[in-house]
């Protein structure tokens, strides 16, 4: 993470400095572009009774980044509650990390092709499964305790291709979201032709914890499948990203956020246009833009669980194109600002 080396920013994250980070010019983050901070030591980025999240690591554009990198990133941006993917989690527990990281298909060299790489994948997929199976989950609980005595709550545990799960490994993700202090679990919502088949086996080991699971919904999801969810178990909530509901149905999700607060965990705060330009490749669903410079309702989302004091985290979920002369930092932090503006 430029222009801070790990070193630099571990040793900034110890020191809780509160106003440390990037600006697009000058390579600074003011103490302006901040989010504030209870104290020296603590983030904070609820602000009038609204959580702000971020999902991380994704946020910071690699999902293997270590436990204790993310942790700093989130200081640096005073964020103190998180949608936290596993692979942070699961490398500190002990995984190997070949198991997590993705085939990279263009490197011939490096990586399997054709029938090989099927059985490789299928190999790696059973050392995991294998592994989960016999999981330090005990050490769950230092990591939870690393990042809440920094201030920073787990409050979503986020896991990729949760429907290739054996039973076995659906205890184990329920279980390490709970050691971890999550009081909900999420995914990608099933789109395929097995959808109700997947969504009522998931829901059913979320009712068996009594823990949340929240569908994330891509711009193809639409509310009657989130409801298809909901009537499946009733632990099956959503989790509504209102920058792709906007582009990709093209109406405000402000109604559905009303109808089904109480099955919501969380939502993806995100900017995005409803429709882009007339000709371009995205003129139905509208590109991913700056904070501010879309159609997405952020402010009038935020005011609704502000007034209504819902138990939902924003949770910023950062995609659009960095600007040139900018960076990932400098752009997070002017989102986390952006959403503290609109709640303040």
């Amino acid at each position: 993470m430029n222009p801070y080396t790990r070193r630099e920013f571990t040793k900034l994250a110890l020191l809780a400095v509160p106003a440390v980070g990037f600006l697009s010019s000058s390579g600074k983050l003011t103490a302006a572009d901040a989010a504030p901070m209870t104290s020296p030591k603590k983030p904070n980025s609820k602000f009038n009774g609204v959580q702000i999240g971020l999902n991380v690591p994704y946020s910071f554009g690699n999902n293997l980044l270590s436990a204790d990198e993310t942790l700093a990133n989130c200081i640096l941006l005073g964020v103190s509650a998180l949608e936290l993917r596993t692979q942070p989690v699961e490398l500190f527990l002990g995984v190997p990390a070949e198991l997590l990281a993705p085939a990279v298909r263009n490197n011939p060299g490096a990586v399997p092709v054709g029938r090989e790489a099927v059985l490789s994948a299928a190999a790696k997929a059973d050392q995991l499964r294998a592994w989960r199976l016999a999981a330090p989950l005990a050490r769950a609980q230092e990591f939870r305790k690393k990042y809440e005595d920094a201030g920073v709550l787990i409050e979503v545990l986020k896991f990729d291709n949760i429907y290739k799960y054996a039973d076995g490994e659906l205890d184990y993700a329920f279980n390490l979201a709970k050691a971890l202090g999550a009081r909900a679990i999420s995914c990608e919502i099933s789109m395929t032709d097995q959808r109700e088949a997947e969504l009522k086996r998931l829901g059913s080991f979320a009712d068996k914890h009594q823990l949340m699971v929240g569908y994330h919904g891509h711009t193809k999801v639409t509310p009657e499948i989130w409801e298809q969810a909901f009537a499946l178990a009733k632990f099956n909530g959503a989790n509504v990203d209102i920058g792709h509901f906007i582009a990709g149905l093209h109406y405000s999700p402000v109604e559905f956020i009303k109808k089904h607060h109480d099955r919501i965990t969380h939502i993806h705060i995100k900017d995005r246009k409803m429709r882009g330009p007339k000709g371009s490749r995205n003129e139905e669903e509208g590109p991913n833009v700056p904070f501010g410079e879309g159609d997405t309702p952020i402010a009038e989302v935020l005011h609704l669980i502000r007034d209504n004091h819902w138990p939902i985290q924003a949770t910023i979920e950062f995609e659009y194109p960095v600007p040139a002369g900018s960076n990932r930092m400098t752009e997070i932090a002017r989102a986390v600002k952006y959403c503290r503006n609109a709640l303040t």
